[in-house]
């Protein structure tokens, strides 16, 4: 049972604890691997296909490049420089040294509890995957055109008048 001071609060801590059980599920149906982007930077580093043209290069590049996106959005968000922590992440070869955003310090995450269901990191691959994959093939695509910010009209005069009879 979940109490809350709100129907909302509620809610929140039952998406919470969904999400919980939804992800225990997937690592025990697949396993666990180092979370922050961690396992995603070393299968990036794995990654020693060569293409057989420039093109097929310029793509391999691509994938290598999106697989480290994610340690560096993390990194990003916690108000540091990407490069950096990426670049000392990558520095050491444990598969499951990574970068602790909460207190700023590196170590094996898996043992500080950091960790991604594989099940959830596979998914992800396969979904980007397949979503590239659509776009590569399709000859248009549809997309919504940012929005301009207009600004404000400037505030009007500082005088009352016309305002219907009250102004004396």
């Amino acid at each position: 049972m979940l109490g809350g001071a709100t129907e909302v609060e509620v809610k929140e801590k039952k998406d919470r604890v969904d999400d919980a059980l939804n992800a225990t599920r997937a690592a025990v149906e697949e396993g666990i691997v180092a979370g922050g982007g961690t396992a995603l930077l070393r299968a990036a580093n794995a990654l020693t296909v060569k293409g057989s043209n420039p093109d097929q290069e310029a793509g391999i590049n691509i994938v290598r490049r999106a697989l480290q996106a994610p340690a560096r959005q993390i990194a990003t968000n916690a108000g540091e420089e990407a490069a950096i922590i990426v670049g000392k992440v990558l520095e050491n070869n444990a598969d499951t040294f990574g970068y602790n955003t909460a207190t700023g310090e590196f170590g094996d995450l898996i043992a500080l509890g950091i960790i991604d269901p594989v099940k959830v990191v596979r998914s992800a691959l396969q979904n980007a995957a397949s979503i590239a994959s659509l776009l590569i093939t399709t000859e248009a695509m549809v997309a919504e055109v940012p929005k301009k910010d207009t600004p404000m009209p400037p505030m009007p005069g500082g005088g009352m008048g016309g305002m219907g009879g009250m102004d004396f």
